[in-house]
């Protein structure tokens, strides 16, 4: 029987264990270049444990910023001190991803340098409030790419991957999910465009397709993993009936030859399932557990081949030994919701906690 204590190849790469840190939101890029802090070095590197850590979500251009001092990948401050980072979580035998995630509509002009104001899909406004350095405000309209702007958005995701190996991550995670820009051209209530981008289900998905496509030419296929989350109404995002989607974008995606799928998962445990079937490759799983986050309970997904992999991440931030923990049962460390963005799976629900 395989155990999520076993190793596993990912694109090539033996990794100790099956056990994966989840993507989560720190915002701990002080400054105006939006640039990794040796507070991130340590950090990273005190879970270097994990069989795989997938890193907060990075924006791949300045637009792509939606929250207070993330950080980026566009500069090439932000690819040396990146390096920092990495150096840390090799040193410590650790493989890491950086998480490519462009929040398109979610966001603030405030946030944004040079009058930007944040684009999407459709000039479609989200509910809610966003944290700013001056406190909540209203989520404005945003912007609605243009022809030109989304091809030059594909090409910013493929470049912030160029920079990403550049800066020694072992690979990088392009963000589909959440309720940012990737979901919103999935989602029906996002994207109401009429053109090629937009319209039935071929035209919804194109926009990920492209994106996935453009990253895998830039550094290769066993260096890039996509995660998705279908029916995740966090973000103000709309799916009734994500299926078929959902099941169309994987068969596209599967002839790019992923090194791994992330789905974060829905209280849909069927729809888990066909995903699961349909998904040939590497699937990594972040179970929904709502109201609790993942616990010990989460390794018999591996066991039972819900997953190849399992993901990990309020219990993460609690517990930087994770892997160990999880071995000897315990004792764990309870994670403090004041502390963190996210938990494993509540973006589902209005929950503030978010794994992004």
């Amino acid at each position: 029987m395989t155990t999520a204590f076993d190793p596993i190849v990912l694109g090539g790469r033996r990794l100790a264990s099956r056990i994966v840190m989840a993507p989560m939101t720190r915002s701990r890029a002080f400054g105006p270049g939006a640039e990794p802090t040796e507070l991130m070095a340590t950090y990273y590197a005190q879970r270097a444990a994990a069989g795989l850590i997938v890193t907060e979500g990075i924006q791949p251009s300045p637009v792509g910023q939606g929250y207070p001092d993330t950080p980026g990948l566009h500069t090439a401050g932000q690819v040396a001190a990146w390096r920092s980072v990495t150096d840390a979580v090799h040193s410590e035998g650790g493989v890491i991803f950086a998480q490519l995630m462009h929040t398109g509509r979610i966001g603030h002009p405030s946030l944004l340098p040079d009058g930007l104001v944040p684009v999407a899909p459709s000039a479609v406004a989200a509910n809610g409030r966003v944290f700013t350095h001056e406190g909540p405000k209203d989520y404005v309209t945003p912007k609605e790419l243009s022809e030109a702007e989304i091809r030059q958005t594909v090409a910013d995701f493929a470049t912030a991957a160029r920079n990403a190996i550049e800066a020694g991550f072992d690979g990088v995670e392009i963000h589909g999910a959440n309720g940012y820009l990737i979901h919103q051209f999935l989602a029906p209530n996002t994207n109401r465009r009429t053109d090629a981008w937009g319209g039935d289900t071929e035209g919804r998905i194109r926009f990920a397709v492209e994106v996935v496509s453009a990253v895998v030419a830039a550094v290769g296929s066993d260096r890039v993993g996509v995660r998705i989350s279908p029916g995740n109404r966090y973000n103000d995002i709309a799916e009734e009936h994500p299926g078929e989607v959902y099941e169309a974008l994987l068969e596209k995606l599967a002839g790019l030859d992923p090194a791994y799928l992330h789905l974060m998962e829905g209280p849909d445990r069927d729809l888990t399932a066909r995903l699961r079937k349909a998904w040939t490759g590497t699937f990594v799983l972040n179970p929904f557990t709502y109201p609790d986050v993942t616990g010990p309970e989460a390794l018999t997904l591996v066991e039972d081949g819900s997953a190849d992999m399992v993901a990990y991440g309020a219990l993460f931030l609690a517990n930087p030994d994770l892997p160990a923990r999880l071995a000897a049962d315990g004792p764990f460390n309870t994670p403090d919701p004041a502390t963190f963005y996210g938990g494993d799976h509540r973006g589902y629900t209005d929950y503030p906690a978010l794994t992004v």
